[in-house]
């Protein structure tokens, strides 16, 4: 990897073939060194081979010590995103609990341990930022998300208490709800009929991201949201 002292460090999580690996795009053409964590080895090698300045990290972000060690690894981030996700659809009655359980360790408790990984260098610098990309299941619990919802709402209020807690101290938290659905292979099959302008483009929320984690200190956003012009809300 490069180590190039004078371009910052991006450390996002949850590399996958949409919004993942366009948020690597959008920080590496910015100029940062972006470390990828995905459990994918070869996805991550293929993106280190293409995309200047991204580096592969492979890592479950549900094995706390392999994130120490990737911390550890790429030294203090200017900025993480945590876009690792786990998902289900399933109702109350339906759903395993071991399901609910597993999203929970993947959207929860890795953000829980990321930052407190991460928090203690950004507020040595005086500087950073940590952003979360959520959806409206954080924000309402609908009939087949029971494996789901409860966990990204615990997110977003897990999110809520260290953006209370560093901003005072120069760290910027804050929680994006994408109130859409993604284009990306499965979600296009799913939905055929489908005009191109129903889905947000992944490129459309890295650039949200980026924003939010380069927003002025006296124009802080915590919550905001993002979705196509027609989208009924």
């Amino acid at each position: 990897m490069n180590n190039s002292s004078e371009q910052p460090l991006a450390l996002i999580t949850g590399v996958g073939p949409g919004v993942g690996t366009s948020l690597v795009r959008r920080f590496a053409e910015a100029g940062y060194r972006v470390a990828m964590i995905a459990r994918d080895a070869n996805r991550l090698a293929e993106l280190e081979a293409e995309i200047p300045g991204a580096f592969a990290m492979p890592c479950d972000v549900t094995d706390t010590q392999a994130l120490k060690q990737v911390i550890d690894k790429i030294g203090a981030p200017k900025v993480v995103v945590h876009n690792a996700v786990g998902g289900s659809f399933a109702s109350f009655q339906e759903i395993d609990p071991d399901v609910l359980q597993k999203n929970f360790e993947i959207n929860t408790m890795a953000l829980l341990h990321l930052a407190q990984l991460v928090a203690p260098g950004m507020i040595e610098a005086g500087e950073g930022s940590i952003i979360v990309t959520g959806n409206t299941s954080a924000l309402r619990g609908k009939p087949k998300f029971a494996g789901f919802a409860p966990t990204k709402a615990a997110q977003r209020i897990l999110a809520e208490s260290p953006a209370r807690d560093l901003g005072p101290k120069g760290v910027h938290v804050a929680y994006l709800v994408i109130d859409a659905v993604i284009d990306v292979p499965w979600a296009r099959k799913m939905h055929s009929e489908a005009a191109d302008d129903f889905f947000i483009q992944p490129k459309s929320i890295a650039a949200e991201v980026f924003h939010l984690a380069h927003q002025p200190k006296d124009a802080w956003t915590f919550l905001t949201e993002v979705r196509p012009y027609h989208e009924k809300w």
